[in-house]
């Protein structure tokens, strides 16, 4: 009984051997069917792939340039905005002051009113000593009179004839404008002569 158990088992072994066989056999016959234009047309497909390949890895590494350079233009914009804030922060209350110190200089302009000399000159020190924090502030004057018209520093209300001025340059200013951090926050109020 024992010899029939081992038969059906030497059998399984020849059947495996001859399948590898039959394997390699049919391994050689496609390599040998296979001409030289089948094998240049893998070769130029191997090929092709290679470049798509490599265009791919170009077209990602151009996109990540591009995405670099966008992120260091947008650190560029927030630094400077945040700048912007810092310098320009004041900017609200200073044109609120402005005010201010146009009644000073129309109080001031009208010195010969006052009976005072010592409240005229109290005025005058708290007009210098105000004119000296908003000077700290970065805040200066637009010079207009006598200058050649600039629409981006003057606002022309008025033209006149003059014989003592050119024609395109300021005549009279009628309110004085100013700057913040050289930024204009109030433009100057001129006459411009024809």
């Amino acid at each position: 009984m024992k010899n029939n158990h081992e038969e059906p088992q030497v059998q399984d072994s020849k059947k495996e051997e001859d399948i590898e066989i039959n394997k390699d056999e049919v391994k050689e016959a496609v390599a040998e069917e296979t001409t030289p234009e089948e094998n240049q047309k893998e070769e130029s497909a191997a090929e092709n792939k290679e470049k798509e390949i490599s265009k791919e890895e170009e077209d990602l590494q151009t996109r990540y340039l591009r995405l670099a350079a966008d992120f260091q233009n947008y650190k560029r914009r927030v630094e400077k905005e945040k700048s912007d804030i810092y310098a320009y922060a004041n900017e609200k209350i200073v044109t609120e002051l402005l005010d201010v110190i146009d009644n000073f200089e129309r109080a001031i302009a009208h010195k010969q009113d006052c009976k005072d000399p010592k409240m005229l000159e109290g005025m005058a020190m708290i007009f210098k000593q105000f004119k000296g924090v908003l000077e700290k502030s970065n805040v200066e004057e637009i010079k207009a009179a006598g200058e050649e018209f600039d629409p981006n520093y003057h606002h022309a209300v008025m033209t006149e004839n003059s014989v003592e001025y050119e024609s395109g340059k300021v005549t009279a200013v009628l309110q004085k404008g100013y700057l913040l951090n050289g930024k204009v926050i109030r433009p100057s109020m001129v006459k411009v002569a024809e």
